[in-house]
Protein backbone atom coordinates (compact mmCIF):
# COMPACT_ATOMS: atom_id res chain seq x y z
CA UNK A 1 0.00 0.00 0.00
CA UNK A 2 1.09 3.25 -0.60
CA UNK A 3 0.09 7.04 1.04
CA UNK A 4 1.46 10.40 -0.18
CA UNK A 5 0.43 13.68 1.29
CA UNK A 6 0.82 15.76 -1.32
CA UNK A 7 -1.58 14.11 -3.63
CA UNK A 8 -3.69 16.86 -3.62
CA UNK A 9 -2.21 18.50 -6.49
CA UNK A 10 -2.21 15.55 -8.73
CA UNK A 11 -5.39 14.51 -10.80
CA UNK A 12 -7.42 11.97 -9.21
CA UNK A 13 -7.82 9.62 -11.83
CA UNK A 14 -10.88 6.84 -11.55
CA UNK A 15 -10.21 3.03 -13.45
CA UNK A 16 -12.83 0.59 -14.09
CA UNK A 17 -11.61 -2.81 -13.69
CA UNK A 18 -13.40 -4.08 -16.82
CA UNK A 19 -15.02 -7.31 -16.77
CA UNK A 20 -14.26 -9.68 -14.21
CA UNK A 21 -13.65 -13.10 -15.79
CA UNK A 22 -11.35 -11.06 -18.37
CA UNK A 23 -7.73 -9.37 -18.65
CA UNK A 24 -8.91 -6.24 -17.04
CA UNK A 25 -7.52 -6.96 -13.17
CA UNK A 26 -4.44 -7.76 -14.44
CA UNK A 27 -4.24 -5.11 -16.97
CA UNK A 28 -5.00 -2.60 -13.69
CA UNK A 29 -2.39 -4.55 -11.26
CA UNK A 30 0.48 -4.85 -14.14
CA UNK A 31 0.17 -1.02 -15.04
CA UNK A 32 -0.40 0.54 -11.65
CA UNK A 33 3.07 -1.26 -10.43
CA UNK A 34 4.90 1.00 -12.23
CA UNK A 35 6.07 3.39 -9.70
CA UNK A 36 6.16 6.37 -12.20
CA UNK A 37 2.91 5.91 -13.31
CA UNK A 38 1.48 6.25 -9.32
CA UNK A 39 3.55 9.08 -9.17
CA UNK A 40 1.50 10.97 -12.14
CA UNK A 41 -1.85 11.16 -10.29
CA UNK A 42 -4.08 9.67 -7.36
CA UNK A 43 -5.80 6.39 -8.36
CA UNK A 44 -9.53 4.84 -7.98
CA UNK A 45 -10.15 1.65 -8.74
CA UNK A 46 -13.80 0.55 -9.20
CA UNK A 47 -13.95 -2.85 -9.32
CA UNK A 48 -13.20 -6.21 -7.05
CA UNK A 49 -10.46 -6.50 -4.66
CA UNK A 50 -10.83 -10.27 -4.28
CA UNK A 51 -10.15 -10.40 -8.37
CA UNK A 52 -7.06 -7.73 -8.00
CA UNK A 53 -5.45 -9.72 -5.27
CA UNK A 54 -5.78 -12.70 -7.03
CA UNK A 55 -4.27 -11.02 -10.05
CA UNK A 56 -1.28 -9.94 -8.05
CA UNK A 57 -0.39 -13.02 -6.76
CA UNK A 58 -0.17 -14.51 -10.16
CA UNK A 59 2.09 -11.88 -11.22
CA UNK A 60 4.14 -12.20 -8.06
CA UNK A 61 3.21 -8.46 -7.19
CA UNK A 62 2.48 -7.36 -3.34
CA UNK A 63 -0.74 -5.44 -3.07
CA UNK A 64 -0.28 -1.65 -2.99
CA UNK A 65 -3.54 -0.25 -2.52
CA UNK A 66 -5.70 0.43 0.22
CA UNK A 67 -8.97 -1.35 -0.13
CA UNK A 68 -12.82 0.80 0.80
CA UNK A 69 -16.04 -1.18 0.36
CA UNK A 70 -17.44 1.22 -2.42
CA UNK A 71 -21.01 1.60 -0.59
CA UNK A 72 -18.82 2.48 2.97
CA UNK A 73 -19.81 5.91 4.62
CA UNK A 74 -15.83 6.02 4.48
CA UNK A 75 -15.90 7.25 0.61
CA UNK A 76 -17.70 10.19 2.17
CA UNK A 77 -14.65 11.63 3.24
CA UNK A 78 -11.58 12.23 2.01
CA UNK A 79 -9.13 9.01 1.05
CA UNK A 80 -5.61 10.19 0.89
CA UNK A 81 -4.31 6.90 0.05
CA UNK A 82 -2.46 7.39 -3.64
CA UNK A 83 -4.50 4.32 -4.85
CA UNK A 84 -7.65 2.94 -3.38
CA UNK A 85 -9.66 -0.05 -4.45
CA UNK A 86 -13.39 1.27 -4.20
CA UNK A 87 -14.42 -3.18 -3.86
CA UNK A 88 -17.88 -4.33 -5.11
CA UNK A 89 -17.26 -7.53 -2.99
CA UNK A 90 -20.95 -8.41 -3.43
CA UNK A 91 -19.93 -9.60 -6.88
CA UNK A 92 -17.06 -11.72 -5.48
CA UNK A 93 -16.67 -15.56 -6.81
CA UNK A 94 -15.53 -14.70 -9.83
CA UNK A 95 -11.86 -15.99 -9.21
CA UNK A 96 -13.21 -19.58 -9.58
CA UNK A 97 -15.56 -19.53 -12.55
CA UNK A 98 -15.24 -19.60 -16.49
CA UNK A 99 -13.67 -17.13 -18.27
CA UNK A 100 -16.37 -16.74 -20.47
CA UNK A 101 -18.85 -14.14 -20.79
CA UNK A 102 -21.12 -14.04 -18.71
CA UNK A 103 -24.48 -12.20 -17.47
CA UNK A 104 -22.92 -11.91 -13.48
CA UNK A 105 -20.09 -10.46 -15.21
CA UNK A 106 -21.79 -8.03 -17.35
CA UNK A 107 -23.86 -7.16 -14.48
CA UNK A 108 -20.94 -6.24 -12.37
CA UNK A 109 -18.75 -4.28 -15.22
CA UNK A 110 -21.50 -2.44 -15.99
CA UNK A 111 -22.03 -1.33 -12.35
CA UNK A 112 -18.40 0.02 -12.13
CA UNK A 113 -18.62 2.28 -14.99
CA UNK A 114 -21.94 3.85 -13.76
CA UNK A 115 -20.37 4.53 -10.68
CA UNK A 116 -17.34 5.77 -11.98
CA UNK A 117 -19.41 8.11 -14.39
CA UNK A 118 -21.69 9.29 -11.52
CA UNK A 119 -18.54 10.29 -9.62
CA UNK A 120 -16.72 11.87 -12.27
CA UNK A 121 -20.09 14.09 -12.91
CA UNK A 122 -19.41 15.16 -8.98
CA UNK A 123 -18.31 18.90 -8.72
CA UNK A 124 -14.75 19.44 -8.37
CA UNK A 125 -14.29 19.39 -4.19
CA UNK A 126 -16.57 16.79 -3.36
CA UNK A 127 -14.72 13.70 -2.22
CA UNK A 128 -15.29 11.50 -4.32
CA UNK A 129 -14.87 13.89 -7.62
CA UNK A 130 -13.02 12.47 -10.00
CA UNK A 131 -10.82 14.23 -12.84
CA UNK A 132 -10.53 11.89 -15.60
CA UNK A 133 -11.60 8.18 -16.20
CA UNK A 134 -10.10 5.32 -18.01
CA UNK A 135 -12.36 2.47 -18.90
CA UNK A 136 -10.66 -1.47 -18.42
CA UNK A 137 -11.92 -3.42 -21.39
CA UNK A 138 -15.66 -4.82 -20.91
CA UNK A 139 -17.47 -7.64 -23.04
CA UNK A 140 -20.18 -6.44 -24.80
CA UNK A 141 -21.58 -9.90 -25.18
CA UNK A 142 -21.75 -10.40 -21.18
CA UNK A 143 -23.48 -7.13 -20.98
CA UNK A 144 -25.84 -8.21 -23.98
CA UNK A 145 -26.30 -11.31 -21.69
CA UNK A 146 -27.33 -9.00 -18.88
CA UNK A 147 -29.87 -7.27 -20.61
CA UNK A 148 -28.22 -3.91 -21.32
CA UNK A 149 -28.96 -2.22 -24.85
CA UNK A 150 -25.45 -0.23 -24.74
CA UNK A 151 -22.54 -1.01 -27.65
CA UNK A 152 -20.10 -0.27 -25.43
CA UNK A 153 -18.82 2.15 -23.21
CA UNK A 154 -18.85 5.25 -25.43
CA UNK A 155 -22.16 5.14 -25.77
CA UNK A 156 -23.44 4.38 -22.10
CA UNK A 157 -21.28 7.11 -21.79
CA UNK A 158 -22.55 10.04 -24.24
CA UNK A 159 -25.78 9.24 -22.33
CA UNK A 160 -25.21 9.28 -19.01
CA UNK A 161 -23.58 12.69 -19.53
CA UNK A 162 -25.85 13.98 -21.59
CA UNK A 163 -23.23 14.90 -24.51
CA UNK A 164 -24.73 16.24 -27.52
CA UNK A 165 -22.40 15.05 -29.92
CA UNK A 166 -19.72 12.66 -29.35
CA UNK A 167 -16.57 10.66 -31.36
CA UNK A 168 -13.81 7.77 -30.76
CA UNK A 169 -10.48 9.82 -31.15
CA UNK A 170 -7.75 7.16 -30.96
CA UNK A 171 -3.66 9.16 -30.56
CA UNK A 172 -0.88 7.57 -31.32
CA UNK A 173 2.64 8.69 -31.71
CA UNK A 174 2.81 7.81 -35.49
CA UNK A 175 -0.91 8.67 -35.84
CA UNK A 176 -4.48 10.08 -34.53
CA UNK A 177 -7.63 9.64 -36.34
CA UNK A 178 -11.35 9.90 -35.06
CA UNK A 179 -14.13 8.08 -36.11
CA UNK A 180 -17.52 9.45 -38.04
CA UNK A 181 -19.15 5.86 -37.28
CA UNK A 182 -17.82 3.79 -34.61
CA UNK A 183 -19.67 0.54 -33.66
CA UNK A 184 -22.17 0.21 -36.31
CA UNK A 185 -22.63 -2.90 -38.97
CA UNK A 186 -20.90 -2.35 -41.99
CA UNK A 187 -24.46 -2.71 -43.61
CA UNK A 188 -25.63 0.00 -42.00
CA UNK A 189 -23.37 2.58 -42.54
CA UNK A 190 -24.74 4.52 -44.99
CA UNK A 191 -28.16 4.51 -43.28
CA UNK A 192 -26.67 6.50 -40.21
CA UNK A 193 -23.73 8.46 -41.87
CA UNK A 194 -24.94 12.05 -43.17
CA UNK A 195 -23.59 15.21 -43.48
CA UNK A 196 -24.33 16.70 -39.95
CA UNK A 197 -22.54 13.80 -38.57
CA UNK A 198 -19.77 14.30 -40.56
CA UNK A 199 -18.86 17.62 -39.66
CA UNK A 200 -19.51 17.10 -36.24
CA UNK A 201 -16.62 14.29 -36.43
CA UNK A 202 -14.33 16.87 -38.08
CA UNK A 203 -15.14 19.79 -35.96
CA UNK A 204 -14.43 17.80 -32.51
CA UNK A 205 -11.06 16.19 -33.83
CA UNK A 206 -9.90 19.85 -34.78
CA UNK A 207 -10.97 21.12 -31.07
CA UNK A 208 -8.89 17.75 -29.70
CA UNK A 209 -6.34 18.59 -31.45
CA UNK A 210 -5.74 21.98 -30.44
CA UNK A 211 -6.24 21.08 -27.02
CA UNK A 212 -3.36 17.99 -27.59
CA UNK A 213 -1.15 21.57 -28.04
CA UNK A 214 -1.66 21.45 -32.25
CA UNK A 215 -2.67 25.38 -32.96
CA UNK A 216 -3.64 25.00 -36.19
CA UNK A 217 -3.70 21.05 -36.92
CA UNK A 218 -3.98 19.68 -40.23
CA UNK A 219 -6.87 17.25 -41.17
CA UNK A 220 -7.82 14.57 -44.26
CA UNK A 221 -10.78 12.94 -44.37
CA UNK A 222 -11.27 9.66 -46.14
CA UNK A 223 -13.95 8.47 -48.34
CA UNK A 224 -16.61 5.52 -47.77
CA UNK A 225 -15.88 4.23 -50.66
CA UNK A 226 -13.29 2.87 -52.76
CA UNK A 227 -11.10 5.15 -54.17
CA UNK A 228 -13.41 7.45 -52.74
CA UNK A 229 -15.76 6.96 -54.81
CA UNK A 230 -14.23 7.46 -57.70
CA UNK A 231 -16.27 10.77 -59.04
CA UNK A 232 -19.61 9.06 -58.11
CA UNK A 233 -18.36 5.61 -59.87
CA UNK A 234 -17.88 3.85 -57.00
CA UNK A 235 -20.36 5.57 -54.53
CA UNK A 236 -22.37 8.73 -53.99
CA UNK A 237 -21.69 8.94 -50.66
CA UNK A 238 -18.20 11.57 -50.77
CA UNK A 239 -20.35 13.85 -53.37
CA UNK A 240 -23.13 13.77 -51.37
CA UNK A 241 -22.12 13.75 -47.71
CA UNK A 242 -18.93 14.27 -47.42
CA UNK A 243 -17.90 16.48 -49.22
CA UNK A 244 -20.54 18.62 -48.45
CA UNK A 245 -19.57 18.36 -44.99
CA UNK A 246 -15.52 19.20 -45.26
CA UNK A 247 -17.18 22.52 -46.89
CA UNK A 248 -18.78 23.37 -44.34
CA UNK A 249 -16.09 23.09 -42.23
CA UNK A 250 -13.40 24.53 -44.17
CA UNK A 251 -16.26 27.85 -44.18
CA UNK A 252 -15.80 27.61 -40.61
CA UNK A 253 -11.77 28.10 -40.64
CA UNK A 254 -10.98 24.09 -39.90
CA UNK A 255 -8.14 23.54 -42.30
CA UNK A 256 -9.03 20.35 -43.33
CA UNK A 257 -9.39 18.57 -47.05
CA UNK A 258 -10.60 15.68 -48.69
CA UNK A 259 -12.25 13.09 -49.25
CA UNK A 260 -9.26 11.27 -49.49
CA UNK A 261 -8.53 7.15 -51.15
CA UNK A 262 -8.42 5.41 -47.34
CA UNK A 263 -5.71 3.17 -48.83
CA UNK A 264 -3.44 5.45 -49.65
CA UNK A 265 -4.25 8.89 -46.88
CA UNK A 266 -2.84 7.35 -43.90
CA UNK A 267 0.36 6.71 -45.36
CA UNK A 268 0.97 10.55 -45.79
CA UNK A 269 -0.13 11.04 -42.09
CA UNK A 270 2.16 8.75 -41.01
CA UNK A 271 4.74 10.54 -42.19
CA UNK A 272 4.16 13.39 -40.77
CA UNK A 273 1.37 15.50 -43.57
CA UNK A 274 -1.61 15.20 -41.74
CA UNK A 275 -2.00 16.04 -37.58
CA UNK A 276 -5.32 14.15 -37.87
CA UNK A 277 -7.52 11.64 -40.05
CA UNK A 278 -11.18 11.39 -40.24
CA UNK A 279 -12.38 7.79 -40.79
CA UNK A 280 -15.63 6.41 -41.98
CA UNK A 281 -15.89 3.69 -39.79
CA UNK A 282 -14.24 1.74 -37.12
CA UNK A 283 -11.91 -0.86 -39.04
CA UNK A 284 -11.28 1.89 -41.77
CA UNK A 285 -9.49 4.22 -38.95
CA UNK A 286 -8.30 1.49 -36.55
CA UNK A 287 -6.57 -1.05 -38.66
CA UNK A 288 -3.46 1.33 -39.73
CA UNK A 289 -4.02 3.00 -36.03
CA UNK A 290 -3.28 -0.46 -34.39
CA UNK A 291 -0.98 -1.67 -36.97
CA UNK A 292 1.17 1.29 -35.94
CA UNK A 293 1.05 1.77 -32.64
CA UNK A 294 -1.03 -1.68 -31.14
CA UNK A 295 1.19 -1.05 -27.56
CA UNK A 296 0.84 2.73 -27.33
CA UNK A 297 -2.77 4.26 -28.99
CA UNK A 298 -5.27 5.63 -26.44
CA UNK A 299 -8.63 5.48 -27.11
CA UNK A 300 -9.97 9.33 -26.43
CA UNK A 301 -13.66 10.07 -25.82
CA UNK A 302 -14.65 12.96 -27.50
CA UNK A 303 -17.39 15.78 -26.74
CA UNK A 304 -17.96 14.60 -23.24
CA UNK A 305 -18.28 17.06 -20.26
CA UNK A 306 -15.58 14.55 -18.42
CA UNK A 307 -12.30 13.14 -19.07
CA UNK A 308 -12.53 9.23 -20.71
CA UNK A 309 -9.41 7.42 -21.99
CA UNK A 310 -9.20 3.84 -22.47
CA UNK A 311 -6.39 1.44 -23.79
CA UNK A 312 -7.27 1.60 -27.81
CA UNK A 313 -7.84 -2.10 -28.47
CA UNK A 314 -10.94 -1.83 -26.00
CA UNK A 315 -12.78 -4.77 -25.21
Amino acid sequence: MTRINDNQDRPTIGITMGDPSGIGPEVVVKALHDPHVRALGRFVIYGLNEQLAYAADQIEVEPYWFRVPHDSTRTARRIVENVVVLDFDEFDGFIQSPRRPSKPAGVASKIFVEEAIADALRPPGQPRHLDALVTGPICKQAWQMAGFRWRGHTDLLANRTKAKRHAMMFVSPRLKVVLATAHVPLMDIRNVLTIGRVFDTIDLGWEACRELGIENPSIAVTGLNPHAGEDGCLGDEETRLIKPAIDVARESGINVQGPFPADTIFIEAAAGKWDLVVAMYHDQGLIPVKLLGWDKAVNYTLGLPIIRTSPDHGT
